[in-house]
């Protein structure tokens, strides 16, 4: 076995597909990192006090795509489902390409470039996972999906250092069309994962589940009632927001501190992207060299566990030292904690479940309830703001919101482990 086989935990035969995987992130987080800080730049022009607006907005547009996604979903076969979706957002990108082209300075054109890159991120990410949940079974996702994960890091290590690079000559309107262009590798390693599935993966001989060339059966809301009918992934809704509200919280003190420190654009764009570089460039060292060896040895729990508990200590130096270098060294801990140990972890919950939880509930998860997570903390803390509470009593209230994320991630892992161990499916080792 070679040492790239050992590196990355990967039996004879998984190896290419893992590494298609990796590539698929790769390309996806590439193009995403790339316009995030543009998008937060753009978030920063309309003003700090206004947030909470755009957020609203971006929750708003979650409720009418999720509609959308559920009807194409039900008519379109799940091995091509990826590429229909993929190349709608390549021509968003060049719609948005061009109309920023035509009008780059309008305050209304940077909202909807806000709203919309957060609607698109969710659900290209979300799908990416879907894909990958339904590729692997639960063995080779708890072995596999850490090192995979570092396609994501390799990703956005390189899309902020290409665009705080690139920004000044190429502008928006450049990465846009470069972010479009990442996307349509996807397609053909789309390909070659699902032509693996049914032969080593979790539709190979003599692993019972669903055959991919069928659409997912089920109405365009079949992703809300199959979560409200399953204690499971209502555990899951709860994680996820728990963890936009810590998100959010640090988010919108990032927000304040780079808006009054950093006035110029160019210069906010530059920091994000050291910012999302030092992240990602940490993230990348953990998935490879720590992540895996943790979720082999201690759990899915643990993965889901520990970071937010090193997220509440975050909130309490915050608190005593509300300074932005001490921000900053949280929004890294917290974002290299979540790309490297709680999203491997997180999708790990999905792979003993069914196409419909895969493809309908995940997806109802990650878009409607994540950002309206986002929705309902960034209203939590305009008001905690707006009563005059200081940022101590708003780093306490995020200290107390991570303690709660951290045992309902244990709880969920154990969970996890269980609902595994009893899927006859999964139990075929290839």
């Amino acid at each position: 076995m070679s040492l790239l086989h050992r590196a990355i935990h990967a039996r004879p035969g998984e190896l290419a597909p893992a590494l298609a995987a990796f590539a698929l992130l790769l390309c996806l987080f590439g193009g995403y990192f790339m316009l995030r800080p543009v998008r937060e730049s753009m978030g920063i022009a309309g003003g700090v006090e206004n947030l909470q607006w755009l957020f609203s907005a971006t929750f708003i547009a979650m409720l009418l795509a999720v509609p959308a996604y559920g009807w194409l979903n039900a008519r379109v076969p799940r091995r091509i489902f990826l590429d229909c979706v993929y190349l709608f957002f390549v021509g968003n990108l060049l719609g948005f390409a061009w109309l920023l082209w035509r009008t780059p300075d309008p305050l209304w054109a940077a909202r909807a470039f806000y709203v919309w890159l957060s609607v698109y991120n969710l659900f290209v990410v979300s799908l990416a996972w879907s894909l990958l949940a339904d590729v692997f079974d639960r063995r080779q996702a708890k072995r596999l999906f850490p090192s995979i994960a570092a396609g994501a890091s390799l990703g956005g290590l390189i899309g902020p250092l290409a665009g705080g690079l690139l920004v000044s000559d190429l502008g928006t309107v450049g990465l846009l069309i470069l972010a479009a262009i990442l996307l349509l590798p996807t397609l053909a390693l789309r390909r070659v994962l699902m032509d693996w599935r049914g032969s080593g993966g979790a539709g190979r001989p003599g692993a019972e589940s669903e055959p991919p060339e069928r659409p997912v059966p089920g109405n365009p809301f079949a992703g809300i009632s199959q979560v409200l009918g399953s204690r499971y992934l209502l555990g899951i809704c709860a994680f996820v927001l728990l963890l936009s509200c810590t998100s959010t919280f640090l988010y919108f003190e990032q927000a304040r501190l780079v808006a009054a420190l950093f006035p110029d654009s160019h210069q906010q764009v530059r920091v994000f992207a050291l910012i999302d570089f030092t992240v990602q460039a940490l993230s990348l060292a953990c998935q490879l060299f720590i992540a895996g060896r943790v979720a082999q040895r201690f759990g899915v729990g643990a993965l889901l566990a520990v970071v937010p508990l090193l997220v509440a200590l975050g909130f309490l130096g915050l608190a005593l030292l509300p300074q932005f270098a001490v921000l900053a060294s949280v929004m890294v801990l917290r974002r290299v904690g979540e790309y490297a140990f709680v999203r491997p972890g997180r999708e790990m919950l999905f792979v003993p479940l069914g196409a419909q939880e895969k493809y309908r509930a995940k997806n109802f998860i990650d878009t409607v309830v994540y950002r309206g997570g986002d929705a309902l903390s960034a209203w939590l803390n305009a008001l905690l703001t707006g009563i005059g509470l200081a940022s101590f009593a708003v780093a306490l209230v995020g200290a107390g919101v991570a303690l709660a994320w951290s045992a309902l991630g244990w709880r969920l892992g154990r969970r996890h482990e269980h609902t595994g161990s009893s899927s006859p499916a999964q139990e075929t080792e290839p």
